[in-house]
């Protein structure tokens, strides 16, 4: 079985998900039973509308090999729904967990926040809370995406003022992740003061940043950060250009 499941993998990592299928399923047909890992990596060549039978299909394997209720499995199964864009799918399962765990919780409100259902997003922040699970980074990751969906500042600053009384200390993600919803519900102050104050900063900072002030109108400040972006050393990739480009156009250039 590991020696299937290391091509099942190979292939997915490979963007095979096609030939990940075949050998799913041509190992079964051979008489050898995926485990757990098997399951997971095949769940993740199921990611994406395209690919939504082949994963339910897999699923109803899940659940004759007796894995229906395995935590790890069942979270890898509500982000290959989401990513499939079946959050009702998503969403079955889940409630069906007799056991979560953070992971669970995650998966399930990004799913909700990555689809626009902000409110239902939040809604299942706060429960996971009520249920003495605590949030970690990827948690407020999410829950600020559902913060952007909503367009709306005040949710978002409740989340931040949660980080800061978590005692988390926020990685470049979660950083970037701020900057974002501050930048897309229109406060650029509040954006430019995570983003100053974060001791590591990568690409996806620079170009939040700029593609902030630039969507806002602020052409000039926009290309001034684009020359410190190059002053240290960062590399612009195309969002960063796309970004300039609209800052050269409210500037007149």
């Amino acid at each position: 079985v590991v020696s299937w499941t290391a091509m099942i993998t190979g292939h997915v990592l490979d963007g095979n998900p096609k030939e990940a299928l075949r050998f799913f399923w041509q190992m079964q047909q051979e008489g050898m039973k995926p485990n757990r890992v098997t399951y997971i990596s095949i769940l993740n060549a199921c990611a994406g509308p395209d690919v939504l039978a082949s994963g339910k299909l897999v699923n109803a394997r899940i659940v004759t090999n007796g894995f229906e209720f395995d935590v790890v499995i069942c979270n890898a199964l509500i982000s290959m729904y989401s990513k499939c864009g079946s959050i009702q799918d998503a969403s079955r399962i889940f409630c069906k967990m007799h056991k979560r765990d953070v992971v669970s919780w995650n998966a399930i409100i990004a799913a909700y926040a990555q689809h626009g259902y902000g409110d239902t997003a939040f809604q299942l922040f706060q429960q996971m809370q009520q249920e003495g699970m605590k949030p970690n980074q990827i948690s407020f990751i999410n829950i600020l995406d559902a913060c952007v969906s909503l367009g709306v500042l005040t949710p978002g600053k409740l989340i931040h003022a949660h980080i800061v009384d978590s005692g988390i200390e926020p990685d470049v993600n979660l950083g970037n992740a701020l900057t974002n919803m501050y930048g897309k519900c229109g406060s650029l102050e509040n954006a430019r003061l995570v983003f100053d104050k974060m001791p590591v900063r990568n690409v996806v900072s620079w170009n939040s940043m700029i593609s902030t002030y630039a969507q806002h109108g602020y052409g000039k400040e926009a290309l001034q950060l684009f020359q410190q972006m190059q002053g240290k050393g960062e590399i612009p990739n195309e969002i960063t250009m796309i970004g300039v480009l609209c800052a050269c156009s409210h500037a007149g250039l």
